[in-house]
């Protein structure tokens, strides 16, 4: 049985709803817990945890805020089916996307720095805490493929200031140790200017596909990240079909 750390659940209650809210997610999240599984009942995670029926409340809350569970009236708390209808795109692995294409696939890490919230939308992001904003090109053979702004919630994952960039890409390592559970992508046409014209190895101007995207997992916002593909060296497919009812 797990028990509240020492000085009870006063000491820190935000942590524990938080743990509890965890360790459902990881269940759900590797499978353990499958779609239309029953939950355990909120008397029976509080005897579990040894906390207060409002501490519970709020781990499970956010489980349903995030999509991933489904609370029903007197029959309890359900993990989630997933819906009809899903995000036309998905979250690309470059390295696997261009290794699929034979080509050689290798990761430059350009800047690599901790700082502070600049402006609202980061400050939501950063959620108190720091954030590591990235800077380094994706190649394809020697000639780049993309280039990639990334910043990081150190608040998601605090374990990210330790990793070393250089010898893995920051969107592979997210995608392997920090599961999401929300995505947007937006996708837009710019000009390159000197800079990521440099780094692209293109002429300045030249037209882009930028790709930006937001990942959240359990209602906290874990990256943000820009992808600049040259326009002639990418292109984004998606297949659907009507949703059925």
């Amino acid at each position: 049985m797990n028990k509240p750390a020492p000085g009870g659940e006063a000491d820190a209650p935000a942590a524990l709803h938080q743990r509890i809210r965890t360790d459902i997610e990881a269940k759900i999240l590797s499978g353990d817990l499958g779609p239309g599984d029953r939950i355990p009942f909120e008397h029976e995670l509080t005897a579990q945890y040894g906390c207060s029926r409002m501490t519970v409340s709020k781990a499970i809350s956010a489980l349903a805020e995030a999509g991933l569970i489904e609370r029903r009236r007197r029959a309890g708390s359900f993990v989630a089916r997933p819906r009809l209808h899903s995000a036309v795109l998905d979250i690309p692995d470059l390295r696997a996307e261009i290794e699929g294409r034979r080509q050689a696939y290798r990761f430059e890490l350009i800047a690599s720095v901790q700082r502070a919230a600049q402006g609202a939308d980061e400050a939501e992001l950063a959620g108190g805490r720091t954030l590591l904003a990235l800077r380094g090109v994706h190649f394809a053979d020697t000639q780049p493929f993309s280039l990639e702004d990334r910043l990081i919630s150190l608040r998601a994952a605090p374990e990210a200031a330790r990793i070393d960039f250089a010898a893995i890409s920051p969107g592979a390592w997210l995608l392997e140790h920090i599961p999401w559970t929300e995505a947007e992508n937006r996708i837009s046409a710019l000009a390159a200017d000197a800079e990521a014209a440099r780094l692209l190895a293109v002429p300045p101007r030249t037209a882009c596909l930028a790709v930006d995207r937001r990942t959240w997992r359990a209602g906290v916002g874990v990256t943000r990240v820009r992808q600049l593909f040259p326009g002639e060296s990418y292109d984004l497919v998606a297949r659907f079909g009507p949703s059925r009812g």
